[in-house]
């Protein structure tokens, strides 16, 4: 990309309403849509509200809709964007506006804190401590890449359209609750409240959430799919309801 005046459209507002305002800016090779944000605060709107923090991909804090479209913009180069229209840029729908390209995200932390805990298992060898396979470990390890930029949660039409969110946690946190579940050491149950509480049947599994995850995790097949199973195995499935009760049974039978 070489030097060039590029046009935008940036919403500004806030929680009372507001529109697209037109800005251009001189961008040159190797710039990202960050850069031109922080170009327009500097030169032609000062009072633009915008989060970001490393500027690297890693902190999860500049998120926005690019051309429509949810990405980081630290991490959206100019030079793989079309620049014969203006590029758009508007703060994430699936959460209340603050200002600007500010959203707020608190709602997140909320959620994240009426999952169950990593409950361990006790310690299975000599010494104290655990044994675990390399797989198992590698199975989790995924999930754990995530930045919580909410992406995902701002693309999942549940909560973006129909706003189910005291129904629903979103991928991001379906994907937190399948870093727990799946972890070789945890024994908690979380099924229940998958199925009830945190509303696990509203994901119709379109794969939205992992086509614009920046960590590419797959969020779909590696996480909530393994998820809906669990629960469909212990609330649909009349083989599990009759070994669970031979289970249940047998357990008592040999108890003093």
């Amino acid at each position: 990309m070489s030097d060039q005046t590029v046009h935008f459209k940036i919403w500004r507002g806030d929680a009372k309403g507001g529109g697209f305002r037109d800005y251009s800016t001189e961008c040159t090779e190797g710039m990202v849509v960050l850069d031109a944000v922080h170009d327009v605060q500097r030169e032609q709107a000062v009072d633009l509200a915008c989060r970001w923090n490393c500027k690297a991909g890693k902190c999860g804090s500049c998120s926005a809709e690019i051309n429509g479209l949810p990405k980081l913009m630290c991490m959206a180069r100019l030079s793989e964007l079309p620049t014969e229209k203006p590029i758009t840029i508007e703060p994430i729908k699936a959460f209340p506006i603050v200002k600007d390209l500010i959203t707020d995200v608190s709602w997140n932390f909320e959620v994240k804190k009426r999952i169950k805990k990593f409950k361990p298992r006790p310690p299975d060898a000599p010494d104290g401590t655990w044994r675990m396979q390399q797989e198992d470990i590698d199975r989790v390890q995924e999930f754990r890449k995530c930045i919580e930029c909410f992406l995902c949660q701002d693309v999942c039409h549940v909560l973006r359209d129909h706003h189910l969110h005291d129904r629903f946690i979103g991928p991001r946190f379906l994907i937190y609750a399948a870093a727990l579940e799946m972890h070789p050491l945890d024994v908690e149950d979380r099924t229940d409240e998958l199925r009830n509480a945190h509303g696990i049947g509203y994901c119709n599994i379109t794969k939205c959430c992992t086509k614009v995850c920046p960590e590419n995790i797959q969020i779909t097949d590696n996480g909530i799919i393994p998820l809906k199973e669990r629960v469909v195995d212990k609330f649909y499935d009349p083989l599990g309801w009759i070994w669970r009760a031979w289970k249940k049974k047998s357990d008592r039978t040999r108890k003093p």
